[in-house]
Protein backbone atom coordinates (compact mmCIF):
# COMPACT_ATOMS: atom_id res chain seq x y z
CA UNK A 1 0.00 0.00 0.00
CA UNK A 2 1.52 3.39 -1.29
CA UNK A 3 0.96 6.84 1.39
CA UNK A 4 -0.32 9.54 -0.07
CA UNK A 5 0.69 13.01 0.04
CA UNK A 6 -1.61 15.58 2.27
CA UNK A 7 -2.10 19.37 -0.24
CA UNK A 8 -1.82 21.22 3.22
CA UNK A 9 0.44 21.68 5.61
CA UNK A 10 -0.27 21.60 9.44
CA UNK A 11 -0.14 24.30 11.92
CA UNK A 12 -0.74 23.89 15.46
CA UNK A 13 -1.49 27.11 17.70
CA UNK A 14 -1.91 27.46 21.26
CA UNK A 15 -3.60 30.29 22.96
CA UNK A 16 -6.28 31.49 25.80
CA UNK A 17 -9.54 30.43 26.18
CA UNK A 18 -10.37 34.28 25.49
CA UNK A 19 -8.29 34.82 22.30
CA UNK A 20 -9.45 31.77 21.08
CA UNK A 21 -13.01 33.20 22.10
CA UNK A 22 -12.55 36.52 20.47
CA UNK A 23 -11.23 34.79 17.04
CA UNK A 24 -14.00 32.12 16.64
CA UNK A 25 -16.80 35.18 17.34
CA UNK A 26 -14.93 36.83 14.36
CA UNK A 27 -14.90 33.67 11.91
CA UNK A 28 -18.34 33.52 13.24
CA UNK A 29 -19.31 37.05 12.03
CA UNK A 30 -17.58 37.23 8.91
CA UNK A 31 -19.56 33.84 7.76
CA UNK A 32 -15.94 31.52 7.69
CA UNK A 33 -14.62 28.91 9.55
CA UNK A 34 -12.15 29.46 12.39
CA UNK A 35 -9.44 28.07 9.98
CA UNK A 36 -10.14 29.82 6.71
CA UNK A 37 -10.36 33.23 9.42
CA UNK A 38 -6.69 32.62 10.71
CA UNK A 39 -5.45 31.47 7.04
CA UNK A 40 -6.85 34.39 6.01
CA UNK A 41 -5.90 36.57 8.27
CA UNK A 42 -2.04 35.33 8.69
CA UNK A 43 -2.03 35.60 4.91
CA UNK A 44 -2.66 39.51 4.62
CA UNK A 45 -0.48 40.04 7.67
CA UNK A 46 2.39 38.18 6.16
CA UNK A 47 1.85 39.86 2.69
CA UNK A 48 2.20 43.20 4.33
CA UNK A 49 5.13 42.78 6.61
CA UNK A 50 6.70 41.26 3.37
CA UNK A 51 5.68 44.62 1.58
CA UNK A 52 7.09 46.59 3.70
CA UNK A 53 10.40 44.86 3.95
CA UNK A 54 10.89 44.78 0.21
CA UNK A 55 9.59 48.15 -0.52
CA UNK A 56 12.49 50.76 -0.82
CA UNK A 57 10.22 54.07 0.06
CA UNK A 58 13.54 57.34 -0.32
CA UNK A 59 12.50 61.46 0.30
CA UNK A 60 12.91 63.18 -2.65
CA UNK A 61 16.57 64.21 -1.45
CA UNK A 62 17.13 60.40 -1.03
CA UNK A 63 15.77 59.87 -4.51
CA UNK A 64 18.39 62.78 -6.13
CA UNK A 65 21.23 61.36 -3.91
CA UNK A 66 20.43 57.66 -5.51
CA UNK A 67 19.98 58.98 -9.36
CA UNK A 68 22.68 61.04 -9.36
CA UNK A 69 25.24 58.19 -8.35
CA UNK A 70 23.36 56.31 -10.70
CA UNK A 71 24.40 59.19 -13.38
CA UNK A 72 28.33 59.04 -11.51
CA UNK A 73 28.94 54.90 -12.66
CA UNK A 74 30.96 55.89 -15.67
CA UNK A 75 33.83 56.98 -13.17
CA UNK A 76 37.29 54.88 -13.97
CA UNK A 77 37.63 51.78 -11.96
CA UNK A 78 41.07 50.69 -12.82
CA UNK A 79 40.94 47.83 -10.22
CA UNK A 80 37.62 46.71 -11.99
CA UNK A 81 38.97 47.06 -14.69
CA UNK A 82 42.27 45.47 -14.12
CA UNK A 83 40.78 42.31 -12.79
CA UNK A 84 38.30 42.39 -16.53
CA UNK A 85 41.60 42.41 -18.29
CA UNK A 86 42.86 39.05 -16.08
CA UNK A 87 39.80 37.27 -16.12
CA UNK A 88 39.79 37.73 -19.85
CA UNK A 89 43.79 36.89 -20.11
CA UNK A 90 42.97 33.41 -18.14
CA UNK A 91 39.79 33.07 -19.78
CA UNK A 92 41.59 32.99 -22.90
CA UNK A 93 44.42 30.66 -22.33
CA UNK A 94 41.85 28.21 -20.92
CA UNK A 95 39.87 28.55 -24.49
CA UNK A 96 43.41 28.18 -26.32
CA UNK A 97 44.27 24.18 -23.99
Amino acid sequence: MTATSHPYERIDLRTSSEIKELIVRAASTAGVSLSAFLIACAQERAKQILAESETLTLSPRDWDAFFTALDNTDKPRPKLQASATEYLEWRNSQDAR
